[in-house]
């Protein structure tokens, strides 16, 4: 049975890990846990060691734990230790060396991987001495995590800070866990070798794959001031491509206008029109597998005019005359040999979402489609979860309410699934 040990650090994101430790175990990973003085103003050792199973340990000078030198054991025990939240003050003391409280001198006594998962306001993020800090542990082999880009606990904060979504840390420390050897660690792993490292068995299901993803929506100017658009935040599309690049595929990710930080990793391609969004996924293609998760605009107007339309007063508004837009997806799902072998299509649906999907899957010539409630009791537009149905030319699967990275993760390892089981048939 592998080992993980969680070292809880002060922070709101304090209480994901005890989905985490849930997650792990349910896939048999033990989970020790130390949290820092900080850590339990946020959540309790009580919670953390009912979930995980364990004793947790939070003092250095713990005269039972000491008994049997505790940090020591606790360090050499662990196949992968985690730090998450790793909060600014957590992460400058691990790039000082500090052993001043049980968390950094596990981590300076450990001989395992150690993987961080920064959280923190974004202010702090961008910080000339936070980035210093993380160069250092980089250099010295620490390996990071996010952070994602999002919504801060604080009131009006946004911004590059948030700790990565739980379905992607276990996507990360499996594939930690599975890969090859267990050499080096906090001071000793070599990361280039790390970063390049990939896992004997199946965590990197696209590994050697492009896959193409649109996202956000369409802008269909007006005038030069106004536009027609579709609502969305492209939290999905994005999180659809981060999980490609995760799992081991080159990712092209097409984007409409959106108030999103480009992933890391991910080749990014900007647009406005669907015009624009159709031209740039033939330029990305050929592709093994292309979801589309953008929410296109059906229509833009005929004659945009060339100046700002005036209001006169009195006068009747003026008429716009709408065209077509062309249909990305049915172009794409027809094209032929460029034709990607998955093609998977979202469907935005306020009623009947099923049957709607269902049909729209068999109109467009797509593999699968992934159907959503977007009426405005979901909350889906502009949030971070998601419950949809997968629809194959099989079957309808309902699933269960998640983050949409957890979406993000699920549909595309059943997309690498999916080409794995093309391959051994051919």
């Amino acid at each position: 049975m592998k080992r993980v040990l969680l070292i809880i650090g002060g922070g709101i994101a304090a209480y994901k890990c005890l989905d985490l430790i849930r997650r792990l175990a349910e896939r048999g990973i033990a989970v020790r846990c130390v949290m820092t003085k900080a850590a339990q103003e946020f959540i309790t050792p009580l919670a953390v060691g009912a979930v995980s199973n364990e004793r947790v340990a939070t003092e250095l000078f713990d005269l039972e734990g000491e008994r049997e030198i505790g940090h020591i054991r606790l360090a050499r025990e662990a196949d992968l230790v985690v730090v998450a939240p790793a909060t600014a003050d957590l992460l400058a003391r691990m790039a000082q060396g500090y052993a001043n409280d049980l968390a950094t001198a596990v981590l300076l006594a450990t001989r395992a991987p150690v993987l961080a998962a920064p959280a923190m306001n974004p202010a702090m993020w961008t910080h000339r001495a936070t980035k210093r800090n993380v160069r250092q542990l980089e250099a010295d082999g620490v390996q990071f995590i996010g952070p994602n880009a999002g919504e801060m606990a604080e009131k009006g904060e946004a911004g590059v800070g948030r700790m990565a979504e739980v379905a992607e840390l276990v996507t990360r420390i499996e594939a930690l866990l599975t890969a090859d050897g267990k050499e080096g660690g906090f001071g000793f792993l070599n990361v280039s070798t790390a970063r390049s490292a990939r896992p004997a068995s199946s965590p990197l299901p696209l590994a050697g794959r492009h896959v193409l993803v649109t996202s956000g929506p369409t802008h269909e100017p007006i005038d030069p001031v106004r536009y027609i658009a579709n609502r969305s935040s492209g939290k999905q599309g994005h999180a659809l491509a981060v999980a490609a690049r995760r799992l081991g595929a080159r990712v092209t990710l097409i984007s409409g206008p959106v108030q999103l930080p480009d992933p890391e990793g991910v080749e990014v391609r900007h647009v406005e029109t669907a015009r624009e969004m159709l031209e740039a996924v033939e330029a990305a293609l050929p592709a093994d597998v292309a979801v589309f998760a953008a929410a296109v605009a059906d229509w833009r107007v005929a004659m945009p005019g060339a100046g700002k339309i005036k209001k006169a007063a009195g006068a009747a508004p003026p008429a716009l005359v709408l065209v077509e837009n062309p249909d990305i997806l049915r172009t794409i799902a027809k094209r032929g040999a460029r034709r990607p072998a998955l093609v998977i299509g979202f469907a935005a649906e306020t009623q009947d979402v099923v049957a709607y999907a269902t049909a729209k899957r068999k109109a467009k010539g797509i593999d699968w489609i992934v159907a959503n409630d977007v009426s405005e009791k979901s909350g889906v537009f502009g949030g971070d979860r998601n419950r949809v149905h997968l629809i194959t030319a099989d079957e309808v699967e309902d699933w269960p309410d998640m983050d949409k990275a957890e979406v993000a993760d699920a549909l595309l390892r059943r997309a690498g699934d999916y080409l794995a089981q093309s391959r051994e048939s051919v």
